[in-house]
């Protein structure tokens, strides 16, 4: 039994060491899977292969910003939020005045769910405020 015992640890050890030695190209095949996808480059680092390029060209319009951060509830109606294109929803917002609706959109509205920027943290002003013209254009 012994020696049964010593020889399977035997043949495990050699399974083992033999699983460890790989080829130059297994190794180089492995490395390029495990291989990072890309790599974060701050803002003044030399080392990353050249300057930061700005994500943006530009202010998004107001199409864009709507599509990317209001049509959640403004296409659904959640949270009482008035729906693109509801002319008889929009109509009393769009009677208090066009000054009314940019601060409701850049301020929320307290007791709603429209939250300040509709929760877009990454909006300018400017980008909140098209956002708010698009949908009132769409929506007289």
């Amino acid at each position: 039994m012994f020696r049964t015992l010593t020889l399977f640890a035997a043949l495990l050890v050699a399974a083992a060491a033999s699983a460890v030695e790989l080829s130059e190209s297994q190794r180089a095949a492995i490395e390029e899977r495990i291989a990072p996808m890309g790599e974060v480059c701050l803002q003044g680092d030399s080392s990353c292969g050249g300057p930061a390029v700005a994500a943006s060209s530009g202010p998004r319009s107001g199409k864009e910003v709507f599509d990317a951060a209001c049509m959640a509830c403004h296409t659904t109606g959640a949270g009482g939020a008035p729906v693109l294109g509801d002319v008889d929803a929009w109509a009393p917002r769009i009677a208090k005045g066009m000054d009314t609706l940019h601060k409701h959109g850049l301020e929320g509205i307290p007791g709603t769910g429209m939250m300040a920027k509709g929760g877009c943290v990454n909006c300018s002003d400017d980008e909140v405020i098209a956002a708010v013209d698009y949908m009132v254009e769409g929506s007289q």
